[in-house]
């Protein structure tokens, strides 16, 4: 219901604004929205704050410790101030201690109900600045909030919400996971999901130097500056163009990744692909680069899936093999047209048996020429793509590749970024969230809780 009382602060900006009109004073409309604005939020923020305080703390029945289940003591009422999207609100809320000596533990229920037990910040500021956090530079999100919301919040304070939003969806997740694997595969699934596709790939992470000790990299010394990400996207197809060409599903891409041992990936992508439907895809596809994690994970996970290489990181891997058995441009220029004719069409087998017969000699043995058609030999099976073209599925892996750039490149390798571990998965986490369409879930979650 409408109050006059709490209109006092646009009451009071009308007036000055009248007054400023009718003297000449005042052309800028910007000026004039920018001013009720921060009127209309004063005065919000009182009403705000009287409402809040008027809440009922608890439904009437004893308030128990927590910690100790002992009952605990009424000890009256504590003011607690609060940035909200209104502005600075001060609630009125009982406060409550553990009746057990040894305890003394303490509950303000009233918290607990509105979201806001041990922080400053409500609900719809946390939401805000979590959002403005994952985004960008946190520095920059507290920019966006002033310039957005009219409320001014700390950089550190972006910083410290988000990667608390971050761990929570963790968290959330992950408990999700845990009840996805724990349900039992349906004997007889009803199909409806034409093609499912899942690919995977690792991205460095520039981080501090204790998260880096000891760890082998690629700088001259031997030394690392990045820890790898592992992300992963599912997506679906349902349907081809004219010319057979696949076609993703619209809005169907989701996203998970972390910091974390391959093991630990797949299982966590498997969890992914079952909560989108595994069960009930016609047809799974794996998309990789080749790499030995992604072939462990497909065997141990997707077993059964066909498992595609990327056709054109493997054509670059081509391409290489070529530049080392070909020296001169002329007989480089001659034969390419023909490996790329054998690649087209997947007959690996006569690139590796070819590659073998100009092998220089084993006595001299090359050994990037030997690690080059080991690449093929291992993924042969994996690179039919005349075979994969006729099905109308994807050869290329190039979901991932921009995933990689959208949910890792983007935000944590900005110019001068040097992340903890746990600073940033808690983003990574948080961007997949909103990514894949799931923070209002999320948020959801826990209000229910």
């Amino acid at each position: 219901m409408y109050h006059e009382e709490y209109n006092c602060e646009i009451e009071k900006f009308l007036e000055v604004a009248k007054r400023s009109i009718r003297r000449g004073e005042i052309s800028d409309m910007e000026a004039l929205e920018q001013g009720m604005r921060e009127a209309a939020l004063r005065d919000g923020s009182k009403a705000l704050s009287k409402l809040l305080s008027e809440i009922p703390d608890y439904n009437g029945s004893d308030i128990q410790c927590l910690k100790c289940n002992k009952p605990m003591s009424n000890l009256g009422r504590r003011e607690k101030e609060i940035k909200s999207l209104l502005g600075d609100v001060i609630i009125l809320r009982m406060y409550y201690e553990c009746t057990d000596s040894d305890c003394k533990e303490h509950r303000f229920p009233k918290d607990e109900l509105l979201d806001i037990e041990d922080t400053m910040f409500s609900p719809g500021i946390r939401r805000l600045m979590s959002k403005s956090g994952s985004n960008d530079a946190f520095d920059k999100g507290k920019l966006d909030i002033k310039e957005y919301s009219g409320i001014e919040v700390g950089t550190k304070d972006v910083q410290r919400i988000s990667e608390l939003i971050g761990n929570d969806i963790e968290k959330w997740q992950q408990d999700e996971n845990t009840n996805i694997m724990a349900q039992v595969i349906p004997v007889c699934s009803i199909k409806s999901i034409p093609v499912m596709y899942i690919e995977c790939d690792g991205t460095g992470v520039p981080v501090i130097k204790e998260e880096v000790k000891g760890r082998k990299g690629k700088q001259e010394d031997g030394s690392a500056k990045t820890r790898e990400s592992k992300v992963g996207c599912i997506f679906t197809q349902t349907t081809t163009d004219e010319k057979g060409h696949a076609l993703r599903d619209k809005n169907s891409t989701t996203y998970i990744g972390s910091i974390e041992t391959a093991e630990e990936f797949g299982k966590r992508l498997e969890a992914e692909a079952i909560r989108r439907g595994l069960w009930n895809a016609v047809t799974v596809v794996v998309l990789g680069d080749g790499a030995a994690w992604i072939r462990n994970i497909v065997e141990e996970h997707f077993y059964g899936a066909i498992h595609i290489v990327d056709f054109y990181h493997a054509k670059e891997h081509l391409h290489k093999l070529l530049q080392l058995l070909f020296c001169t441009l002329e007989s480089f220029q001659e034969q390419e047209p023909i490996w790329f004719k054998w690649f087209d069409d997947g007959n690996i087998e006569e690139i590796i048996k070819t590659a073998k017969q100009l092998h220089p000699d084993p006595n001299k043995t090359c050994k990037v020429i030997e690690t080059e058609i080991g690449y093929f030999e291992e993924n042969a099976n994996r690179m039919r793509y005349a075979e994969y073209k006729k099905m109308g599925l994807f050869i290329g892996s190039g979901v991932i590749e921009a995933s990689c750039k959208v949910v890792v490149g983007k935000r944590l390798k900005q110019s001068g970024m040097h992340w903890s571990v746990n600073g940033a998965n808690s983003i990574i986490a948080l961007r997949c969230c909103i990514l894949s369409g799931r923070f209002d879930e999320y948020w959801e979650s826990r209000v229910a809780n």
